[in-house]
């Protein structure tokens, strides 16, 4: 499968779960916020409002991936597919400003003494959501790893801190039910802190390929070992990685046998490449710089 068809297979994928996650969200947003205003549930709401901000963050996704799947040009010669990563930057962005949101909120209840009541719909609605974003998680996240798609994992991270707020839902249910008359704000700030962490992880992460960062370990680990069992290839030095979107980008000096002619060495890098596309799962750019294999030019 070349690169190209590669990229058309996990765009599919991208596509398919993150509007199965807009047409879930859409659902639990209006679900939420409209039993949360009957009941008067700050925290139901504010769960709410968050299932309401998945839809903005399944935008940027499909935004980053129409823009970030564009063809290379004379104006980006790479490829665009830095504009899938800045896409899981704002969505970072949105689960920090969501999670801040609701942390003043909640607090500024808290300080105007403001008490809700326990309702059952609180309860059922919180179980609902718990089972369909966890659900939307372990799908868009599985989808996330297997195309390599930093703002897909990202947008899983949304869904994840989703199901967690319904679980702070919940535990706010529990403590009203006991008595304790603030437990949906305080229920509603620890939500607002969980979505906080997560944003700042995955920011962090998107600003980690952004600065030229190389790829994972366990990729790095498996090139070598293509490298290595390259029955050609004498010696090799100086393997840099680094990521574009859900490309995979490296360049390696390999060392021959200096007697081949130009052609045979061009086949020995042109087969290198063939193989690390076949055996790694996301697009691979590579470029390789042939050297005789001679003794100044060994590495020990």
């Amino acid at each position: 499968m070349v690169k190209s068809e590669k990229q058309q297979v996990a765009a599919a994928q991208i596509r398919l779960v993150t509007y199965i996650g807009a047409g879930t969200n859409a659902g639990l947003s209006v679900l939420k916020v409209v039993i949360g205003l009957l009941v008067s549930s700050l925290s139901l709401v504010a769960d709410g409002l968050h299932s309401l901000s998945d839809l903005a963050t399944d935008a940027a996704v499909l935004l980053g991936l129409r823009l970030g799947s564009k063809q290379p040009d004379r104006s980006h010669p790479y490829g665009h597919g830095r504009l899938e990563t800045f896409s899981a930057g704002i969505v970072a962005l949105v689960l920090i400003v969501v999670g801040g949101g609701m942390v003043y909120y909640a607090t500024s209840a808290i300080a105007d003494n403001k008490t809700t009541e326990a309702h059952i719909a609180v309860l059922f609605v919180a179980v609902v959501s718990i089972v369909a974003k966890e659900w939307l998680y372990r799908m868009t996240r599985k989808a996330a790893i297997r195309s390599h798609s930093a703002a897909l994992y990202a947008n899983a991270w949304h869904h994840r801190s989703d199901a967690l707020s319904s679980v702070a839902v919940i535990v706010g249910f529990i403590s009203l039910e006991l008595g304790f008359e603030h437990g949906d704000q305080l229920a509603a700030i620890a939500v607002g802190l969980m979505i906080i962490w997560v944003g700042v992880k995955i920011f962090v992460d998107s600003l980690r390929e952004l600065t030229e960062g190389s790829v994972d370990p366990e990729t790095i680990s498996r090139v070598k070992e293509i490298i290595n069992a390259n029955g050609s290839i004498r010696q090799w030095h100086q393997l840099r990685t680094r990521t574009v979107g859900r490309e995979l980008f490296l360049d390696v000096h390999i060392l021959v046998d200096p007697q081949l002619n130009v052609a045979a060495a061009h086949e020995i890098a042109e087969g290198l490449e063939r193989t690390l596309d076949e055996q790694i799962s996301r697009p691979v750019n590579i470029t390789v710089h042939i050297e005789p294999d001679i003794p100044s030019l060994r590495r020990q």
